[in-house]
């Protein structure tokens, strides 16, 4: 079954995916996280999919979510120190293909990383069409 391949393929990602009560499959981890003086930002990436066996479909839906949180005497990103944010990205039809990378520079501490978000998808894309299934974005997670 194209479940259990999915759930083997997730071995090969930071976290293995998770069967939902509702029956999807869901991937959260986090891609990047700081912590300077009393403020802390993560970055993270969630992916949901669910397997429609009779009508051999799998719908996906995935978010890069950045949230914050803490307290600061202005801009974080610029009082303490200095940053850096780009995104590449290319927009095709539903699906966002692209990198996101950030070089932070906060008191006299570097940070950097890079995530290529549509290789979770990509994989996922393979593996289901491999196993004769139709794959397909959805914009909304609740349309899943």
């Amino acid at each position: 079954m194209l479940k259990e391949k999915l759930l083997e393929l997730s071995k090969s990602f930071p976290e293995r995916f998770v069967e939902e009560k509702d029956g999807t499959l869901k991937l959260e981890f986090k891609v990047a996280e700081r912590k300077v003086f009393l403020t802390k930002k993560t970055l993270t990436y969630r992916a949901r999919l669910r397997i429609d066996e009779p009508g051999k479909t799998v719908r996906f839906h995935e978010t890069l979510k950045e949230t914050g949180m803490g307290l600061s005497t202005g801009d974080v990103e610029t009082t303490p120190g200095i940053g850096f944010k780009a995104e590449r990205y290319k927009l095709t039809g539903k699906e966002r293909e692209g990198t996101i990378e950030e070089l932070s520079k906060l008191f006299g501490r570097e940070y950097k990383y890079t995530f290529d978000f549509s290789t979770v998808r990509e994989k996922i894309k393979q593996a289901a069409e491999e196993a004769g299934y139709t794959f397909s974005t959805v914009l909304l997670e609740r349309n899943l």
